[in-house]
């Protein structure tokens, strides 16, 4: 997951890498150890990094596995992906667009009948576009739930959540629409949490098993996963934090249940993994060039430097060259990444302290456009 804030927030991590000047060529591995060292000295509790481009696979880590201890993380540990699963269930909707069986024109009423109605809603306006480009207007209650979790109370009130998908909806359509289908952007996790129930109903399975058909299995991502209600990470893994709101002490947030927000943030891989999936999903493995480019048109998000796409975001790097990425947020874990428009370099970035600071995501943005230019 990710809320709102924390995407638009990426404008300023944009704005930082643009203002650095151009890496030197050949970033290697001192170099990434240096910049994940200036991360751990932001004051995350502990950071991994890998860099994968046609001069080779880096990977490092800094900081400690455990608070409190001096235990290092290993740069092969799981974490949550977070909102980087919305690409993955974006690439699906697009691969069902390619064999005809969906269309992004489709309403969200003519799959989802009656879901999406009342208090100013109709989901006859809403296309399965402005679902994956967050256009939708939707009210995010997905995103409610992740606030109630920033405190340690609410965290242990809600790690183990069983919500049902139609419940969830429900939430969102109890509000007003914040405005008319595609008149703006505004990020809301209930966008995907339909766009799964879509993939249901037009395949007769599960989004999951759609997902671990058409991209996972294919991609050979053995150690990306989705755990449904299931709390547990797989070893090895870092413990995960996340400081509380109400007195910014960091409380242990490993253990919990995201199968309720499901294809909005859900599941869980290794730096090696999402790579791959990265570089698979712009190097054409998993898209016809036509249906990629539809992925990669974008809408302006409302602040300077920044647009998104379906399930993506695109930015623009010191050294000019494009990137796209897709942020991800869970309590315990923030994900960042960036792979170059062909597909060839790749840089994945894991954080084991929630929600982070500004001067923590500066400087995984540094890291970033450094990675990016210098390779």
């Amino acid at each position: 997951m990710m809320m709102k804030s924390a995407i638009v927030a990426l404008v300023a991590l944009a704005a930082t890498a643009a203002g650095q000047a151009d890496a030197a060529p050949g970033y290697g591995r001192t170099a990434l150890q240096a910049d994940l060292d200036t991360i751990r000295a932001a004051g995350t509790l502990g950071v991994q990094a890998r860099v994968v481009s046609p001069r080779g696979d880096l990977a490092a880590a800094a900081g400690t596995a455990v608070r409190g201890r001096n235990v290092p993380i290993p740069t092969d540990a799981h974490f949550r992906m977070g909102s980087n699963t919305k690409t993955f269930v974006a690439a699906v909707i697009l691969q069902l667009e390619a064999e005809g069986r969906l269309s992004l024109g489709d309403s969200v009423e003519r799959w989802l009948p009656g879901q999406v109605r009342g208090n100013g809603n109709d989901g006859n306006a809403i296309t399965v576009r402005h679902l994956l480009q967050h256009t939708s207007g939707l009210h995010d209650s997905v995103g409610d739930i992740e606030m109630k979790m920033r405190t340690e109370r609410g965290y242990r009130a809600y790690r183990f959540l069983r919500v049902s998908p139609r419940k969830l909806v429900a939430l969102s359509v109890g509000h007003r629409p914040l405005f008319a289908p595609g008149a703006r952007w505004s990020y809301s996790n209930i966008n995907y949490v339909l766009a799964g129930q879509i993939i249901e109903r037009a395949t007769g399975n599960s989004w999951r098993k759609e997902v671990k058909r058409r991209i996972i299995t294919p991609l050979g991502l053995r150690n990306t996963t989705l755990p449904g209600d299931s709390p547990r990470l797989p070893k090895p893994h870092a413990q995960s934090y996340t400081d509380d709101a109400k007195t910014a002490r960091p409380f242990r947030a490993t253990e919990l249940s995201l199968g309720w927000a499901g294809p909005a943030g859900e599941a869980i891989t290794t730096t090696a993994d999402l790579s791959r999936f990265w570089r698979g999903l712009l190097g054409g493995r998993l898209l016809s060039p036509g249906q990629l480019k539809k992925m990669t048109t974008t809408v302006p998000v409302g602040a300077p430097g920044r647009e998104f796409g379906l399930g993506m975001a695109k930015q623009k790097l010191s050294c000019g060259i494009t990137a796209w990425s897709h942020p991800g947020g869970t309590p315990g874990f923030i994900t960042d990444n960036a792979t170059t428009e062909d597909g060839r370099t790749t840089v994945i970035v894991s954080r084991t302290t929630y929600p982070g600071t500004p001067e923590q995501s500066k400087a995984t943005a540094r890291l970033i456009d450094n990675a990016l230019c210098g390779n």
